[in-house]
């Protein structure tokens, strides 16, 4: 998989920003462009920046931050009827571990919640899906690795993809993907347990494929 088929944002103000199209799929295929859209917190966006987003047409915006990240840095796109307030976890829930354990206990605390978020990916309107949280990298890549995974994106893909964000490492993600498979069965047995329905799994994969 070559790192230049990951094509960057261009959206000024945020700086890790990337579509994951490209990443390729255990059945052959690949993941669309345009399909998945991850960054880190768009309360940076310039106007320019801000416009640039809007062009792009998402369908929704997936917010993953908490309710004070988003008092205190509110995004630029909250009317707009495709913005979701989507916190992935509870507030403080992965303070005192590290990485990866943190992504461990964030799975294993917020079993329900993380689901509900991924439901909300499945139900959008056709069209882009946009995901972020503050930095891009935790909350961001822990539901784009679901959401990969879902798809048929083999575990080393997906670390290639999460590795790209600066200061990570793609064994901090493929460690946490084997602990859903050693405690939980797997991604999907995960979010079915969590809430999801099969078709509403369907749903993520169908859209993000090519």
């Amino acid at each position: 998989m070559a790192l230049e088929l990951l094509m960057i944002l261009n959206w000024e103000g945020c700086l890790n920003g990337r579509d994951v199209g490209g990443l390729p799929s255990s059945d052959g295929r690949r993941i669309r462009f345009g399909a998945l859209l991850r960054s880190d917190s768009h309360s940076r966006l310039t106007a320019e920046g801000t416009a640039a987003v809007r062009a792009v047409g998402l369908s929704r915006i997936l917010d993953l931050r908490w309710a004070h990240e988003t008092a205190q840095e509110p995004s630029p796109f909250t009317d707009d009827p495709v913005y979701r307030d989507a916190p992935l976890i509870a507030e403080l829930a992965e303070q005192g571990t590290t990485m990866p354990d943190a992504y461990r206990t964030m799975l294993d605390d917020n079993q329900r919640q993380i689901t509900d978020v991924f439901i909300l990916l499945s139900d959008a309107p056709p069209g882009p899906l946009a995901v972020h949280c503050g930095a891009g990298r935790d909350r961001t890549g822990v539901l784009v690795a679901l959401a990969l995974s879902i798809a048929g994106v083999p575990p080393a893909s997906i670390a290639l993809d999460y590795a790209l964000t600066e200061g990570c490492s793609g064994d901090t993600i493929l460690r946490t993907l084997a602990h859903l498979d050693n405690r939980h069965g797997g991604v999907r047995a995960y979010l079915l347990k969590g809430g999801a329905s099969h078709a509403q799994l369907g749903q993520v994969r169908d859209r993000l494929l090519s």
